[in-house]
């Protein structure tokens, strides 16, 4: 045959007619804001800024945690993933910041930093913030 399904019929592609259920992903689509942060002349770090920030807080962080100060340090850890979430949020380009769509990468990003700064503010001893209904939770299943 050449081309033609039979007579008269067009040609379909394969798959085509179909839902989109269970059809294989042919490539990766960039993520939206996943361009460069800078323009394309400018040196690679400047050009990945946002990364390199929330990369730079969280590795002061982890050396103030290092440095036995931890829940200074994670309260650091957890500012930087919120910080990039907001970076995220309000900024059209990030660089390599953007991994998945925005409102994926937000939630994310906003979520763990919002349950670690959470947790170091509880961690043991003399926390920070106490929540009541823990410990009960705590004493009914233990």
């Amino acid at each position: 045959m050449n081309g033609t399904a039979g007579a008269g019929e067009p040609r379909q592609e394969p798959g085509a007619g179909r839902g989109r259920r269970f059809q294989l992903t042919r490539d990766t689509a960039r993520p939206e804001g996943g361009g460069r942060a800078a323009p394309g002349d400018a040196p690679a770090p400047a050009r990945q800024w946002p990364l390199l920030a929330v990369m730079g807080v969280t590795g002061l962080g982890l050396l103030i945690v290092a440095f036995d100060a931890f829940r200074v340090g994670t309260l650091l850890i957890g500012l930087a993933m919120i910080g990039g979430a907001v970076l995220r949020w309000a900024l059209p380009s990030v660089g390599m910041l953007a991994v998945r769509s925005r409102f994926t990468d937000m939630i994310t990003y906003g979520g763990l930093g919002a349950a670690i700064l959470l947790l170091s503010l509880m961690a043991q001893p003399h926390p920070w913030l106490k929540v009541p209904f823990l410990e009960d939770v705590l004493h009914f299943t233990v």
